[in-house]
């Protein structure tokens, strides 16, 4: 059944191993080839998508330049949905004022994320006084900084948020929660409290997205997912939520369309409007698109 409120996509992965290749591609199974826009397209058909924010998708360092510009061509594409872009970067690189510089002035580029969920990268990386600087730059140039870390440590992200005041903050995945987590898990008890103490600062918005790639494969169902979602949209607000695909990383588990499915039974119960905030107009607000 087609939807009949528009969706923005905040969160669409887009490979072209014609142009791009990933590092970790390599040992990611059936992720292991191009994902190009025409497949995304085909993946969400009928939808109603018709806005998506591209997101950086872990390219090599040297590669960044070239994954910017691969993407703001997108963006001038009579025939592409996408609008807007998340690019990668190293906020405590020595030259990450002039990698900024290079792209301010970009008007389809409104943020950064440097993935802080890699099992290499320590505990604390994101509250070291380099890194912190380079997050405060983003806020100074108008960008965001996209949030993707594990679970165990959205304590840090509470300390980064707290120490740049200036920034916009978006919390990937649900903060990453693992949806296979036992109902008395502390795991769970202290996921759900530090997204509780992060969405307290009125700077950070969640993405409601990336929790149905830990769900058991072939057998999940939408109550599997419904306490995380339920969670962050109860702490955070319905005005500072958004839906994001995580397309085709969700493909571990589900299509894009079993996916807005499943979200869109998760929150039956809603008011139209507060289904449009979640689906397009807080996406709109936000990345001022």
């Amino acid at each position: 059944m087609a939807n009949v409120i528009p969706i923005i996509d905040t969160h669409q992965h887009l490979w072209d191993l014609t142009k791009l290749r990933p590092p970790w591609l390599e040992k990611a199974g059936k992720l292991n080839r191009s994902f190009v826009m025409a497949d995304y397209l085909e993946a969400t058909a009928g939808l109603n998508v018709v806005k998506t924010v591209y997101m950086e998708v872990g390219v090599a360092p040297a590669d960044r330049i070239a994954e910017a510009e691969y993407v703001t061509d997108l963006c001038q594409r009579a025939d592409s949905p996408m609008v807007a872009a998340v690019i990668s970067g190293s906020p405590d690189a020595p030259d990450f004022g002039d990698y900024l510089k290079r792209f301010k002035d970009n008007r389809y580029i409104k943020g950064l994320r440097s993935m802080l969920h890699r099992p290499d990268t320590p505990a604390g990386t994101c509250l070291k006084s380099a890194y912190v600087r380079g997050v405060q730059r983003l806020g100074e140039i108008g960008w965001s900084f996209d949030i993707c870390i594990r679970a165990a440590n959205l304590s840090d992200a509470a300390r980064l948020v707290d120490a740049c005041p200036g920034t916009r903050f978006i919390l990937d995945h649900c903060g990453n929660a693992n949806v296979q987590w036992a109902a008395n898990a502390p795991e769970r008890e202290q996921w759900q409290h530090d997204i509780a103490q992060l969405a307290r600062r009125k700077q950070i918005v969640c993405k409601i997205s990336g929790i149905v790639a830990s769900a058991k494969p072939d057998v999940w169902k939408p109550d599997d997912l419904a306490p995380y979602v339920k969670h962050c949209i109860a702490e955070f607000g319905w005005d500072r939520v958004m839906f994001a695909g995580d397309w085709p990383v969700c493909t571990k588990t589900a299509t894009f369309k079993q996916w807005v499915q499943a979200l869109q039974t998760i929150v039956a119960d809603a008011t139209e409007e507060q289904k449009r905030k979640l689906f397009h107009d807080n996406a709109v607000r936000f990345y001022r698109i």
